[in-house]
């Protein structure tokens, strides 16, 4: 019989966050440098280089086109990446789980603070991209202050489906087929680089179930100052990865860890 463990952010998933944000300090410096350096250069490079060729795309500037897109992404890969490799880290080799546990906080509650944990470094780094963005010229509305929420969901959605590959990697070379498999085709389909419904109809209904494609159709009108469309389908869907893969994460890593 499997037991469902509902989300719950308690005092002890707090108490994870703020391990983690410790750890964290030590490294900001490389950290941020890592998580903002490529945006940073996407902008640069396709934004400015490329943009001048291309003009416009959906009634705004290319940059802001790409730059809605690169906050969306480099969110996702952010809340990727922690809940992947830092998690997997903590969990087997560093064993920093089965110290914890010999606490009362309990799986779920570690689960929750990784995820909040890594939606927060999310808002750091998609903040510095969007204050750059915002220099750059690629921002257009005041609404685009609403962005680092959005972000924060983004990150929750992609680490709780990160946590439940870490659950199920025998090493880190596994993380390999996610990136490739996963990742890397969100990277490309979802709407980062150029309009979805420039794609066949066929991939166009594939795309509307990857939740990227829903957070760049957040943060897009947010950033451009356009009219938001189907926000509560956008919410719905991110908050449901979120939950389902915290779900799915607690089950495996108890599994793991426990039986």
């Amino acid at each position: 019989m499997v037991t469902v463990f509902l989300p719950r952010f308690r005092n002890a998933a707090f108490a994870v966050w703020r391990r983690n944000s410790l750890v964290w300090r030590k490294l900001a410096g490389p950290s941020i440098v890592i998580n903002f350096g490529e945006p940073f250069l996407y902008l640069l490079g396709l934004g400015y280089g490329l943009g001048l060729f291309i003009g416009e795309m959906m009634n705004m500037p290319y940059l802001t086109f790409l730059a809605s897109g690169i906050l969306a992404s480099s969110a996702m890969n952010t809340a990727s990446f922690e809940s992947m490799f830092s998690v997997y880290t903590r969990m087997i080799p560093q064993r920093t789980y089965d110290a914890i546990l010999t606490t009362p906080i309990e799986i779920q509650d570690i689960l929750a603070g990784e995820m909040l944990w890594c939606a927060t470094k999310c808002v750091i780094s998609g903040t510095a991209i969007l204050s750059v963005a915002a220099l750059l010229g690629a921002v257009h509305d005041w609404y685009a202050l609403w962005v680092p929420l959005v972000i924060f969901l983004v990150g929750l959605c992609f680490s709780g489906m990160g946590l439940i590959i870490s659950a199920l990697a025998p090493g880190y070379d596994f993380f390999n087929y996610y990136v490739t498999l996963v990742l890397t085709p969100m990277f490309i389909l979802s709407g980062v680089f150029y309009p979805v419904n420039s794609l066949p109809v066929a991939l166009q209904s594939l795309v509307q179930v990857l939740p990227l494609a829903h957070a760049v159709d957040l943060i897009r009108p947010l950033v451009a100052g356009l009219p938001l469309t189907h926000v509560p389908l956008h919410l719905a869907v991110l908050a449901g990865y979120g939950v389902a893969g915290y779900l799915m994460a607690v089950h495996l890593t108890r599994r793991r860890l426990l039986v």
